[in-house]
């Protein structure tokens, strides 16, 4: 299950009877001091004038003890507003351990962590067996902080959460070397939802899918109006927010018009060098800025598959969104499926995103890639597995394609499978 919040008066959702049980239950389970915790995060929110609404949707990693260690970080990143808080929060009040949740934002936090100072250090933590830290890629020095909870306190269970990769991780690389495990969070997956939903019902939700994406937020809200509303806010107010602080970067139009380029560009190979004449910006400056985008949970690239054709491309790359809700909201189309140009597109970066997700999620190693020639003979994706090739191709509607002929006498034990609207739930949910 997962907790989301919007703006409406719908607080009723849960009623006093709920709440009675709810409460009975945590104060059992949890005790007193625990429960008035939980209680507080309930009421700072209620006072923002937000009221919550519940969704049955249980997330890949809503059991966090499952990657916790003394003496080690766990490192929770994804993009804002992926749910990342409201997953520690309900983790938190499922815990009888001695736990303390901070905010980076907090500056006596960053005072604390940012002296390196042992015995301030360990004083803070002094009586604590879990320590969580949200947006911690704010705190200066968190890196060699968190090095010395790790030797001076081994004992001590950590988590971090992060929604800017670059900053972050750039921060505990080296100094957490051998003390860190690394999860990532993306916006709610097929995968998950398919724990809870039929087949059917996820082949109904699939136009919602592909026109809004998978925000929780855009998800918790019914109609057309209130998902545009959630996508423009995301889009406005948290999508390029930790590139423009920590980056430094003065203006975040360049950015948008960069970002809504690779928009119009979803499944097309591109050049930080073709960018950058359209941009009016040097290559070496749009690869910056995609390299930044990447790390943000903004785009993913694939590269080209090459090993026996000299004909192979590999020199460009794709580029795609983490959300196509987002991607659709840069450009302002949300028109419905029957009534677009660029389904073929939006479908390949949906279906791109969603096996990243089922791949992570689920434990398939293996590399992705495109394969193209300079003839224009291509594929969407290859999955390069325990040795095997795993070639797919995405089509929109049910239509006979045969596997290219050069990639077949090039890697002949390959499997080739075409992925369409009347198929595309396997895809997702198996790791064929």
């Amino acid at each position: 299950m997962i907790l989301v919040t919007h703006n409406s008066a719908d607080f009723n959702v849960i009623s006093h009877l709920m709440l009675e049980n709810w409460f009975e239950e945590k104060r059992r389970q949890l005790g007193i001091i625990r429960l008035l915790q939980v209680f507080i995060f309930l009421i700072i929110d209620i006072f923002r004038g937000i009221s919550y609404l519940i969704i049955m949707i249980q997330r890949i990693y809503s059991d966090l003890s499952d990657f916790l260690s003394p003496g080690k970080v766990l490192i929770l990143f994804g993009a804002r507003q992926v749910g990342k808080t409201t997953l520690i929060k309900k983790f938190l009040t499922k815990q009888t351990c001695r736990w303390r949740l901070e905010s980076g934002d907090n500056i006596l936090l960053h005072e604390i962590l940012s002296s390196l100072e042992f015995p301030k250090i360990i004083s803070f933590v002094e009586g604590l067996d879990l320590l969580v830290i949200d947006e911690a890629q704010r705190i200066p020095n968190i890196g060699m902080a968190l090095k010395i909870l790790c030797d001076q306190v081994p004992d001590l269970q950590i988590l971090v959460t992060g929604s800017s990769s670059f900053e972050l991780a750039g921060q505990v690389g080296e100094p957490l070397t051998g003390r860190k495990k690394t999860l990532t969070l993306f916006p709610v997956s097929v995968l998950e939802l398919s724990k809870e939903q039929s087949a059917y019902e996820l082949s109904s939700s699939l136009e919602n899918f592909l026109l809004f994406g998978m925000y929780p937020a855009v998800l918790s809200v019914k109609t057309t109006t209130e998902k545009r509303q959630v996508l423009e806010e995301l889009v406005g107010s948290y999508l390029l927010k930790d590139l423009l602080e920590l980056e430094r970067i003065k203006s975040s139009k360049i950015l948008l018009d960069l970002l809504r380029l690779l928009a119009y560009q979803v499944g097309s190979e591109v050049s930080a060098h073709e960018l950058g004449q359209k941009l009016g910006l040097d290559g070496k400056t749009v690869a910056r800025y995609l390299d930044l985008l990447e790390k943000g949970f903004v785009l993913f690239s694939l590269r080209g598959y090459s090993n026996n054709l000299r004909k192979e491309i590999t020199r460009k790359g794709k580029y795609y969104f983490f959300d196509t809700g987002l991607r659709n909201c840069l450009i302002s189309n949300f028109n419905p499926l029957d009534r677009r140009n660029d389904i073929g597109a939006l479908w390949e970066n949906f279906l791109m995103i969603e096996r990243l997700k089922t791949r992570m999620y689920s434990g398939i190693y293996g590399n992705p890639f495109f394969w193209r020639t300079w003839d224009k003979k291509e594929i969407d994706l290859v999955e390069e597995r325990d040795g095997q090739l795993w070639a797919y191709e995405f089509k929109w509607k049910n239509l006979e394609v045969t596997a290219p002929k050069d990639f077949m006498a090039a890697y002949p034990n390959s499997v080739f499978c075409i992925v369409h609207k009347e198929n595309w739930a396997p895809f997702l949910l198996t790791n064929k």
